[in-house]
């Protein structure tokens, strides 16, 4: 546990608490509000809230946390989607253990194993596979889902797949990409971030190359970095560094693991089988064009959507939750009505509550706050 232990080191975290107080006054003045940075990745709002970064910070440095969670984004018409898989006789689905648990408009695919239906949790897309080796009578389909980061060990299975002639394994794909993601919240009017933390996992994945048009483009600082709570500081102070210097550069914190090209091997898995999706739908985001990936036509063989079909039901959230708002950083997660009342980890009623990366789930277990809302007077 030594190196884990240097990268959470009490008296670090306090020289850089204090240099980063030191450079955010700088860059704040002439300024009437704080710093507005995103941490685009749930896991580092997790990590925040887990340690305590937010506390340490500054009046001059407000931290505003952005839709990295992929179990936070999913719409619920596509819940809805694996829960009427679900339902045939002959399907075996399986996804991960957040997927469970996000709310549909028909309840969740949690409720639906409890009604019956043949739903399994997986470690990986390979657990699926085996499944469908193991049931060759059944149509074992995996839900995928998840950034960049998921998707190389998705696309890794179905060329084993198909390399073994496996036909009744097949993947219903909700796998979406970052850039795209970004580019909508720099658009949006009303968002006015000053810079930007990018997923380390992520860019391990793809490198540091699809983040430059935040800097080239929108004169935006952006810093690709770790999970750690040093990482984190560190990278807030690389980024208010470049906001008191005017600058915007794109800058790799996580070099111990992120290279400028990614992974190579990854990449070509991805690139064989998956292409762009023309539109994806997100939860609290809408309609976003080439946000998401499909199956290549190469693959059709593998892909529910061309074997099953599909309502394209894109149900909205209720009325009186807030998921968009809180995803695109115009509220916090204790401004919904529903937060810590009828809206839990134990029964969440929005896909931020589902998830230990997402917003409200991290602030509910650690901020605060929670109790307050939790238990109101």
């Amino acid at each position: 546990m030594k190196y884990v232990d240097e990268f959470r080191d009490p008296k670090t975290a306090k020289k850089l608490q204090r240099q980063i107080a030191h450079v955010a006054m700088r860059a704040c003045e002439g300024r009437e509000k704080p710093l507005q940075i995103m941490e685009f990745c749930g896991g580092h709002t997790h990590t925040i809230f887990k340690y305590g970064l937010e506390q340490m910070l500054p009046n001059t440095l407000e931290l505003v946390h952005g839709p990295g969670c992929p179990v936070c984004v999913l719409p619920r018409g596509r819940v809805d989607d694996c829960i009427n898989l679900a339902k045939c006789d002959e399907v075996i689905l399986t996804t991960f253990g957040d997927a469970m648990r996000v709310p549909g408009s028909q309840g969740s695919l949690l409720q639906a194993r409890a009604d019956g239906a043949d739903v399994r949790m997986v470690y990986s897309p390979m657990d699926a596979l085996q499944l469908a080796k193991t049931h060759p009578e059944r149509e074992v389909i995996f839900f995928a889902l998840g950034f960049e980061t998921t998707m190389p060990a998705t696309a890794l299975t179905v060329l084993q797949a198909a390399r073994e002639g496996i036909r009744n394994f097949s993947l219903f794909c909700q796998h979406i990409t970052t850039a795209p993601t970004l580019r909508a919240i720099l658009d949006d009017p009303d968002m006015h971030i000053d810079g930007f933390l990018a997923p380390g996992h992520v860019g391990m994945v793809i490198g540091e190359h699809p983040f430059d048009f935040v800097s080239k483009n929108y004169k935006k600082p952006l810093v690709i970095t770790g999970f750690e709570p040093l990482d984190i500081l560190q990278a807030l102070l690389m980024l208010v560094t470049q906001l008191e210097q005017g600058s915007s550069l794109l800058q790799n914190q996580y070099k111990r693991i992120v290279n400028p090209t990614g992974n190579s091997s990854g990449l070509a898995a991805m690139d064989a089988v998956f292409e762009p999706r023309p539109e994806n739908q997100w939860r609290g985001l809408g309609s976003l064009a080439q946000s998401g990936v499909q199956m290549r036509s190469a693959f059709s063989h593998f892909d529910a959507e061309k074997k099953f079909t599909f309502s394209q039901n894109n149900s909205p959230d209720p009325a009186n939750t807030h998921c968009g708002a809180v995803l695109k950083g115009h509220k916090r997660p204790w401004q919904c009505e529903l937060y810590g009342k009828s809206c839990t980890p134990e029964n969440p009623a929005g896909a931020l509550m589902v998830s230990s990366e997402g917003a409200c789930a991290a602030y509910y277990q650690y901020s605060d706050k929670r109790p307050a809302m939790a238990n109101p007077a």
